[in-house]
């Protein structure tokens, strides 16, 4: 027996250099198809959505995205030990793989070391499919093979009943056995595809163990790949702890058909796992504190058609909660070297924790009248927000009068401090503005459809928009966001609230938001992108004085559109940039129903097979019928029916700095 440690050990080197080269299946029989294709688009598109999902903290994802026949449906499973974080990034990389390796038949299967990732054009889910089989084997076997096969029997048998006995959200148990006769302990794991019924997983995992007596008969390691299950076990222990999930059930699974319409637009996202979101719910002195004097709106429209007291105030979990006295000192007492921006309603200042992870933190101004009502808006949204191109909330301080966000810390400021300074705009080229623009689509197409929550943001704008240290686009600053219900379509409010240039037409005259509200903000920001200029800079052409919108407008409409590029971007990609113009455009028309969803805008970025309508004039546009925003009055709607109007220049307008 002194070979076996040499032998398992050198079997380990040889499973554990696997990644490189991850075990797949491509399978033709179900069709091919081509790169840039709408299934190919589709497929792209699913499986950088398991991102959105942060909710999902244990390591299954089943979605299926598309319509008929390009639908596409995916599985995505990590074993129990491995942590939401790295199970992501290992999903994320075998996708990279397994498109090497079948780069394009429409369903293929890759097993790594601790993931499975499958996607077809079929529905792949809730069912048991135990072919095509993949495995390795050691060719060390054990002295005793019948003592042997006794201990890995029953230690098989153990472990497929109490990963059968798992919820929607995880099938999967570990343990070990010590066979005393070889002197081994047996180390073994299996899962199943967690969508399962408990009786399914049990005929995949016997089928999958009963293959260990024909194939494997007394070796020491043996792993064994199929669709809807998995099983491994070693005379080394080759895993981790596992994670332990709330003992809560998930509700059974659903199916949800978001499908946009307009031109040329689909857009469906089938959830079939509906993960758990319970946390325990603490901090009672807060709430009393926060509700003393709780304003008349939180959220100013419509709250009230939610009847659950969880949507309707701040619900905070006690991991969320940092003391003044932690962020005092992580900020060296608020000095104004950590002063990093200021905004509408206070100041911003980099930090730094205990623990060394920098933090940025928003601190309400102490006289804001709006303070209060800002603090519970944000918290409340923000904390349920969980995206990669959003920024995420870390916690909050409440104590006495003071109200404090923390927030990740972005490395790089704001789009606004690169792509409007001559110099650093070049650090920008093309590749990274359309990953910003593609960025900033996702992070509001979550906002608006995907997250659990409908969010308007009402203030998106360049400086606005963070970037990380890969120039990642973030969207910051959901202190004007407005809640709807998931069926509501637009909502009025008589306090207009934003920023100059970026306001959709029917918000800043007649107080009227709703998702095409963001839309129009997102052309001004597509046209920003690719010009390089602000959308309140003067452009000049000749004689005249032109604002971007209408010299974008102007510009496209006589085919002269290549004069809108930066030209640090000339000759660069500029089919794709024309189609990000034209799609700038199709954002920002004066009709709320002629401008597109940010579903249609997201599938018009990831596709170029998709043909483009042709936009109207822009709302603002300035020409023959000029119309300045800042002289133009606000017509809102007061309770008893009347009209009342007021300037624009009483609405609250934001500073440029992000907050």
């Amino acid at each position: 027996m002194a070979y076996l440690p040499f032998l398992c050990f050198l079997f380990f080197i040889i499973i554990s250099q696997a990644k490189a080269g991850d075990t797949v299946s491509c399978d033709n029989k179900r069709g091919n198809y081509t790169a840039n294709s709408t299934y190919d688009n589709n497929l792209k598109t699913l499986i950088s959505s398991f991102y959105s999902h942060k909710e999902i903290n244990y390591g299954f994802y089943n979605f299926s995205y598309g319509q008929d026949p390009n639908k596409v449906y995916a599985i995505g499973m990590c074993s129990g030990d491995l942590k939401p974080n790295e199970c992501l990034t290992y999903l994320n990389s075998s996708f990279a793989d397994l498109r090497e390796q079948c780069p394009n038949q429409k369903e293929a299967i890759v097993w790594g070391g601790s993931l499975t990732l499958w996607y077809s054009n079929r529905s792949i889910f809730r069912i048991v499919e135990t072919d095509p089989t993949e495995g390795y084997v050691s060719s060390a076997t054990a002295s005793n093979v019948d003592k042997y096969n006794d201990a890995l029997n029953k230690l098989m048998t153990n472990l497929k009943d109490k990963a059968a006995s798992g919820d929607s959200r995880r099938k999967y148990d570990a343990d070990s056995v010590y066979e005393p006769v070889n002197l081994a302990t047996i180390y073994g794991t299996v899962q199943c595809v967690a969508d399962l019924s408990s009786q399914q997983c049990n005929d995949c995992l016997d089928v999958a163990i009963k293959e260990i007596a024909t194939c494997c008969n007394g070796t020491l390691g043996r792993q064994t790949f199929k669709p809807s299950c998995r099983l491994r076990y070693e005379t080394y222990n080759f895993y981790n702890a596992t994670i332990e999930l709330d003992s809560v059930a998930t509700p059974p699974s659903q199916s949800t058909n978001n499908t946009s319409s307009g031109h040329n637009k689909t857009h469906t996202v089938i959830a079939i796992a509906v993960p758990s979101v319970f946390v325990v719910l603490v901090v009672i002195f807060i709430c009393f504190c926060l509700r003393v004097r709780k304003p008349e709106h939180i959220f100013e429209a419509n709250i009230e058609e939610y009847e659950d007291d969880e949507e309707d105030e701040l619900i905070v979990v006690e991991s969320l909660q940092y003391s003044f006295d932690t962020i005092l000192v992580a900020t060296n007492h608020f000095s104004n070297s950590n002063k990093i921006g200021h905004g509408g309603f206070g100041d911003v200042y980099r930090g730094k924790l205990s623990n060394g992870q920098m933090i940025a933190v928003k601190r309400l101004s102490i006289d804001s009248s709006q303070g209060d009502k800002e603090f519970k808006n944000e918290v409340t949204l923000v904390a349920k927000l969980q995206h990669r191109n959003l920024v995420r909330l870390l916690g909050f301080s409440l104590e006495g009068r003071e109200r404090l966000l923390i927030y990740e810390f972005i490395v790089n400021k704001s789009l606004d401090y690169f792509i409007f300074d001559p110099t650093k705009k070049a650090l920008l080229n093309w590749g990274k503005r359309y990953e910003i623009i593609k960025g900033i689509a996702r992070g509001l197409l979550y906002l608006h459809e995907d997250s659990r929550l409908r969010i308007i943001h009402r203030d998106l704008k360049a400086s606005n928009i963070l970037l990380n240290i890969e120039m990642n686009p973030k969207i910051a600053d959901f202190g004007m966001a407005k809640l709807f219900v998931l069926d509501q379509t637009q909502g009025n409010t008589n306090r207009i609230v934003g920023t100059y240039g970026y306001m959709a037409p029917e918000y800043a005259m007649h107080g009227q938001f709703s998702v095409k509200s963001d839309v129009f903000s997102f052309g001004v920001l597509v046209l920003e992108i690719i010009s390089g200029h602000k959308n309140s800079s003067n452009i000049c052409v000749g004689n005249d004085v032109e604002y971007l919108l209408s010299y974008a407008w102007k510009s496209w409409k006589e085919g002269r559109a290549t004069n809108i590029i930066d030209p640090l971007l000339k000759n660069i990609s500029q089919n794709e940039i024309m189609r990000c113009l034209h799609i700038g455009l199709l954002c920002l028309q004066e009709e709320v129903e002629d401008r597109p969803t940010m579903a249609s805008v997201a599938l018009m970025l990831n596709s170029h097979s998709i043909t483009l309508s042709i936009p109207s004039k822009p709302a603002y546009f300035y020409g023959s019928e000029t119309r300045s925003l800042q002289n133009m009055q606000i017509s809102d709607g007061n309770p008893d029916g009347s009209k009342s109007h007021e300037s624009i220049n009483e609405a609250s307008i934001t500073d440029p700095y992000p907050r």
